[in-house]
């Protein structure tokens, strides 16, 4: 049976830039370091294509300053962007939505401090639910990170569908731990960094996540 003929039981999405746009929480970096916000971005877009991770990033721009120091420093100078409706790409809620009706289990997992978690579950997204790297104490890329998420989902691995923009630990990394994968393209990591090889390997490449019921369709055994 194919990838496209499987009927999964459960979808997992990535946080950052599959279900955040993280365009204020950038600026507001901007603005903590002092510099403008296209400043950032083309330093931050030039980093990233270059294998750079956001803590890469901050700590360029903190001069060597440990980044979890550079979030309380910023948190301690009322930097802090609190997550609402406006940081959410327009297609999240409906897309969490129709696949409930399609029958699946639906999961958010990421590598996020325990503050943004906090902050997605008061936007009451109607996932099943919603961990992080800082709350279970594993971090992608590891394959436990991915089979923790599975678990929680009620879900054998081989059902569980992640969705998430970086080849690294939203591509590569769920399929080593033997989940299926869609890559989307948006945000800086979905629109910089290609790799044919590795895409290869996805159920799908997606612009949209109102791809996804359609490509997905209706579960075997509707709950």
């Amino acid at each position: 049976m194919s990838q496209r003929e499987h009927r999964f039981a459960a979808v997992v999405f990535d946080i950052g830039e599959t279900l955040l746009d993280r365009t204020r929480e950038y600026a507001a970096w901007a603005e903590f370091f002092g510099v403008p916000a296209h400043t950032f971005s083309a330093v931050f877009g030039a980093m990233i294509a270059r294998g750079a991770s956001v803590s890469d990033v901050l700590d360029f721009f903190g001069d060597g300053v440990d980044a979890s120091a550079l979030f309380a420093r910023r948190a301690a100078a009322d930097g802090a962007v609190v997550i609402d409706d406006r940081d959410l790409y327009p297609d999240v809620r409906a897309v969490i939505r129709d696949l409930h009706e399609l029958g699946y289990v639906v999961g958010i997992a990421g590598n996020q401090p325990a503050m943004v978690s906090e902050q997605l579950r008061a936007l009451e997204l109607g996932a099943d639910f919603l961990g992080s790297s800082s709350e279970w104490r594993i971090a992608k890329p590891s394959p436990e990170f991915f089979l923790h998420a599975a678990s929680e989902a009620g879900a054998l691995p081989a059902d569980t569908v992640y969705v998430g923009d970086q080849l690294d630990n939203d591509v590569v990394a769920p399929q080593r731990a033997g989940l299926t994968s869609v890559r989307i393209l948006r945000g800086p990591w979905g629109c910089l960094n290609r790799d044919a090889d590795a895409e290869a390997g996805c159920l799908a490449i997606i612009r949209s996540l109102t791809e996804l019921p359609g490509l997905l369709g209706v579960r075997q055994n509707h709950r």
